[in-house]
């Protein structure tokens, strides 16, 4: 190797180095070539870049930027953008249901009873407090809907249409729907239209024709035992009728030619032993009586057809003679004997 001196400092020139060829400096280069090149050969890393919707008060920012922020958005989980498009059925339908829940109802109210669509005010809804409507449409309880978002009622709504006008107008129903609209009116507890109805026919003459029947002991009994006896004896004959003889009577004891000016039926009275011998029970399948009314044989017997037929069995009656039996001297019973047909199909 060259030693340096003073030629050095007295030229400002420094002289070029050389190398021997024997030094370890070319044997350090080829580690370095082999390193980059084993380097090239690693698997790069994979960069995911997640793009999300910008706001309005974001800023753009360089594509280069720092290494702290692209590790952060990277970090984040990707924020899926709004859905824009939402159906206005779906929109009203929420609308609605935050409406109801607040306790709110729209002005019109769309209904559905039983299938049958109606749609109304409100206020019609809401026209007297102590009603099922009224609280139902108070805030107070839940609703359901059905697919349209309506306002779901299980009920007939065959007759909910009477019970609307009534609300509107203060109009009843035809004589043929009293009955029906009445029931509809005591299962959502309108009072001022279950009063109406009430003092209206047929209701009228059904309460005076229950009063009558209140009356009459036994009638619900005897007139169940006259439908197992007609059932009964048409499966055993295996006929489409059956006949039945039914003893309906007013007075309680037979009276005698010579007492009937005297008589009474509210007022007539005999001992105690003289009631003993006009003990007696008519041979026939039901009897009906005594009674203290007005009303007379035929009134009775018409409750009881109809009765029958509002369970949709047809009678035919008819008078086929009296009780002949000898009760005691020169009294018989006298009572009159109607037969009466069932017919089952």
């Amino acid at each position: 190797m060259q030693q340096y001196g003073s030629d050095e400092a007295s030229n400002g020139e420094r002289p070029p180095v050389s190398f021997n060829i024997s030094s370890p400096l070319p044997v350090a280069t080829s580690r370095v070539r082999r390193f980059a090149q084993e380097r090239r050969a690693l698997p790069q890393p994979r960069v995911m870049v997640v793009f999300s919707a910008a706001s309005e008060t974001d800023k753009p920012a360089d594509a280069m930027s720092s290494s702290d922020s692209a590790e952060d958005d990277f970090r984040k989980p990707a924020t899926p953008a709004p859905n824009l498009n939402l159906g206005k059925s779906l929109r009203s339908t929420l609308n609605a249901s935050e409406e109801v829940r607040m306790g709110e109802f729209p002005e019109v109210i769309p209904l559905n009873v039983g299938g049958t669509n109606f749609t109304t005010r409100l206020s019609t809804l809401r026209r007297y407090d102590d009603t099922m409507l009224a609280a139902m449409f108070s805030g107070r309880h839940h609703i359901p809907r059905d697919a349209e978002g309506r306002f779901f009622i299980d009920r007939d709504g065959a007759y909910f249409g009477d019970i609307l006008n009534f609300l509107r107008e203060g109009e009843l129903p035809q004589r043929d729907r009293v009955r029906a609209v009445h029931r509809e009116a005591q299962y959502y507890a309108i009072g001022p239209l279950l009063d109406s109805l009430e003092d209206a026919q047929p209701l009228t003459g059904e309460r005076v024709r229950q009063s009558f029947l209140d009356l009459m002991p036994y009638y619900k009994d005897n007139l169940e035992r006259i439908v197992e006896i007609a059932k009964l004896r048409a499966m055993q004959r295996k006929a489409r009728f059956a006949k039945l003889k039914i003893c309906v009577y007013k007075e309680e004891m037979p009276i005698t030619p010579y007492e009937r000016p005297l008589f009474n039926s509210l007022r007539f009275e005999r001992t105690e032993s003289e009631a003993k011998l006009f003990e007696h029970h008519c041979e026939v399948d039901v009897s009906f009586g005594p009674w203290e009314a007005v009303a007379d044989v035929y009134d009775l017997l018409h409750c009881i057809v109809s009765d029958l037929a509002e369970r949709g069995i047809t009678a035919d009656q008819q008078c086929i003679g009296v009780c002949d039996k000898h009760l005691i001297n020169h009294y018989y019973c006298k009572r009159p004997i109607y037969e009466f047909k069932i017919t089952w199909w």
